[in-house]
């Protein structure tokens, strides 16, 4: 048995086979739309959570887990083992890092005896979700609790994210541009590039007007920083899998990957970025 769990939440977008094969446990954010609330992956699929942003978008919102959530998260990964990480979205983005950390205060009365760490990804999506999947694989090759919290913090500096938005129109959600500005952006048929910085926020890093240069980008991008090595790659979309399809095939074509896997971006994402999004996730 593991000397460590892992936990983190659904942001982090992991392959449903990989998050049972090292027994990930995820803490679903909520999706809240016409005044329900839903549990990501447990009310709703992402894909019809995307068919709920493009229905009504003016009544779909996102919030983070609840103490109570994290709490259920972290009773169910003590069944494993008596530590556990968690790995949070960045603090940069949400609060669910303070209230994972208010949880794990709570977690000593209400679960017992039981060793929890929180520690802040300062990723999101996909990169998030490649810090947890190396400490779980750490834990699954009986490293020790130590070590295992060594090679996330390792990881954070490691990952990136590239995403190219189909258009600028929602980017106002963020609050990183004034609506009206997204909207003159994108009559001009804008397209953004996103990415990840050291301190935990998302980035400009470019625009385009057509999506192939914005492919060709990303790509050039994520070359500059692996060369020729080995590479782990997560090709990411929001409700757009044939896009992503051929962004696969062009990573698999170019890059030496050793490790390579689609996923449909969480609605967190695709909200305030907007359907047609894709993007790569990656470390070397």
């Amino acid at each position: 048995m593991p000397d460590v769990a892992i936990v983190t939440d659904s942001i982090a977008n992991l392959p449903p086979e990989v998050i049972e094969q090292y027994r990930i446990t995820i803490v679903p954010i909520n999706i809240c739309f016409r005044g329900e609330i839903y549990r990501d992956l447990l009310d709703v699929s992402t894909s019809e959570a995307y068919e709920m942003v493009l229905q009504d978008p003016d009544n779909f919102s996102t919030s983070p887990a609840s103490p109570g959530h994290y709490l259920e998260a972290f009773r169910e990964a003590s069944k494993q083992a008596k530590n556990i990480l968690c790995i949070t979205l960045s603090s940069k983005l949400s609060t669910g890092y303070n209230i994972a950390r208010l949880a794990m205060k709570q977690a000593g009365d209400v679960i017992g005896d039981i060793h929890i760490e929180v520690i802040d990804s300062l990723n999101v999506t996909a990169s998030q979700g490649f810090i947890a999947l190396e400490a779980a694989r750490a834990a699954e090759e009986g490293k020790s609790f130590e070590e295992v919290l060594a090679i996330a913090e390792d990881m954070r500096s490691r990952v990136t994210f590239l995403a190219l938005l189909d258009t600028i129109r929602y980017v106002y959600r963020t609050g990183r541009i004034p609506k009206i500005a997204s909207q003159v952006a994108s009559k001009l048929n804008i397209k953004p590039i996103l990415s990840s910085a050291s301190d935990g926020r998302i980035r400009f890093v470019g625009a385009v007007r057509k999506k192939e240069s914005g492919i060709n980008r990303i790509l050039r991008m994520m070359r500059e920083k692996v060369g020729h090595g080995e590479v782990h790659v997560a090709v990411m979309h929001a409700y757009a899998p044939d896009e992503a399809e051929k962004l696969k095939e062009r990573v698999a074509s170019e890059f030496n990957c050793v490790e390579l896997w689609t996923v449909e971006m969480t609605p967190v994402m695709g909200y305030a970025c907007g359907t047609g999004t894709v993007g790569i996730a990656f470390y070397h």
